[in-house]
């Protein structure tokens, strides 16, 4: 007890320190476990609804914002790592401004957002009650190297958690833990309905799909299935009641894409299996329209009456899905490629995406550490690059000025997005990093 104390009190001071002087979140987190390593057990031990981890290679963000929202929606008092920080030390940081001096926090459920190899570091303190497990694909060369090395540790958080899982049905690297989980751990899954089953291309890489030999699990009554209305409307099916009235929807929401769509599927599925009979269709549509996009991903800030999107990228499967869902209306195009840890040092698999859909319109600047490996990149695939410019701000400060009159657009890595969003924070007063803008 007074260990926790200790803990609570030095990483509360740390955070302190750590905002004042503009840094992360890892700091905080460094500081309480050197006092007390089972910090984390403790503040989440007592949580009646359990312990949610949301993780796999895309939409984590996404996911974790959508499934805290649908639980808020239906009463429950939610924890959640909101700042999209999903290492463990992060998860502890986040911790500290709600925990109290004896450790304990005032929510009913915990959802937790977590890297892939860090969600195992997590579960070696805090066994998940319940994990949603998204999708696989390439990340992070020189962090998770082969695809198959991202499957084998989502399969083993599958094998730490003591209660529920919600798998991805449409990815056969993810479908098939279910051979791993415990006996007692229930498994539901979401996918897409059928009749779009050919939009799969879209979401996932499908050449590094080697298994011919999976089969997919039939659809049982817990199952969510995506089913687009049109390019914005869908629903979310279940086949539990052949009336529909399961079914949530139809609903159209503030991101736009199918990435969007499916990631609304999973975190739907997942609050059913949660919620069971208290789950309700329509606060569930309610709750999913009103979720404004992450930080960075799909975000829209207002530069002086125009329209400037902030569209997070950081491997090939979601690079494709950006320039999919936002690539196909031409606008002023920004381009921003760091190489920090955070975003991966191996910038290879920028040659793994497809960039003809910005011929049309060019791209104005390229900015980052790898500016000119960008510019070049875009260069094999026709793509003009009016200018190049490393020096981030430099290069916000040109794009904003010639293109003042019209919307525009900036895909860029990790922590090109933070940087650029914290000095569009500054200047056009934006909500804090993981906080949603007053209505």
């Amino acid at each position: 007890m007074l260990r926790t104390t200790a803990a609570v009190l030095a990483g509360k001071s740390a955070r302190v320190a750590t905002r004042l002087r503009g840094g992360g979140s890892a700091l905080p987190g460094l500081v309480v476990e050197k006092v007390d390593p089972k910090f984390l057990a403790t503040a989440l031990a007592y949580l009646p609804k359990g312990v949610v981890v949301v993780t796999g290679t895309n939409g984590k963000t996404t996911t974790t914002k959508m499934l805290v929202a649908l639980l808020r929606a239906h009463g429950l008092k939610v924890f959640t790592n909101p700042t999209g920080s999903n290492f463990t030390r992060g998860v502890i940081s986040s911790v500290l401004g709600e925990v109290s001096l004896r450790g304990t926090i005032d929510a009913d459920i915990a959802v937790l957002e977590l890297d892939e190899a860090h969600a195992l570091h997590f579960a070696k303190v805090v066994k998940p009650t319940h994990a949603l497990l998204l999708n696989v694909a390439r990340d992070q060369l020189d962090r998770f190297a082969e695809i198959d090395y991202t499957a084998k540790l989502l399969r083993q958080l599958a094998e730490q958690t003591t209660e529920g899982v919600v798998l991805n049905r449409d990815d056969s690297f993810v479908a098939r833990i279910e051979s791993a989980l415990k006996p007692h751990v229930e498994v539901s899954y979401f996918g897409v309905d059928e009749t779009i089953a050919e939009r799969l291309g879209e979401l996932m890489e499908q050449d590094v799909r080697s298994d011919d030999d999976f089969v997919q699990p039939l659809v049982s009554s817990g199952d969510g299935l995506l089913l687009p209305i049109d390019d914005r409307k869908f629903l979310v099916t279940f086949a539990d009641r052949a009336d529909g009235s399961a079914n949530v929807g139809p609903m159209q929401m503030r991101q736009h894409g199918l990435a969007a769509m499916i990631n609304a599927t999973a975190a739907t599925s997942m609050a059913r299996r949660l919620l069971g009979d208290d789950f309700l269709p329509a606060t569930a549509v309610s709750a999913l329209e009103a979720v404004q996009p992450p930080f960075g991903r799909g975000e829209v800030i207002d530069v002086d009456g125009q329209e400037l999107e902030l569209v997070l990228v950081k491997n090939p499967a979601g690079f494709t899905v950006a320039l999919s869902t936002y690539g196909g209306r031409p606008v002023a195009s920004m381009v921003a490629i760091n190489d920090n840890y955070a975003d991966g040092r191996d910038v290879s698999w920028l040659y793994d995406v497809n960039f003809a859909s910005l011929r049309e319109r060019g791209v104005e600047l390229t900015s980052g550490v790898r500016a000119y490996d960008m510019a070049l990149r875009l260069a094999y695939d026709g793509v003009e690059v009016r200018h190049v410019e490393p020096e981030l701000t430099s290069a916000l400060d040109t794009f904003l000025a010639e293109h003042p009159n019209e919307p525009k657009r900036i895909f860029c890595t990790y922590t090109a997005m933070m940087a650029l969003r914290r000095t569009l924070a500054e200047r056009y007063d934006l909500p804090d990093i993981g906080e949603d803008a007053p209505e």
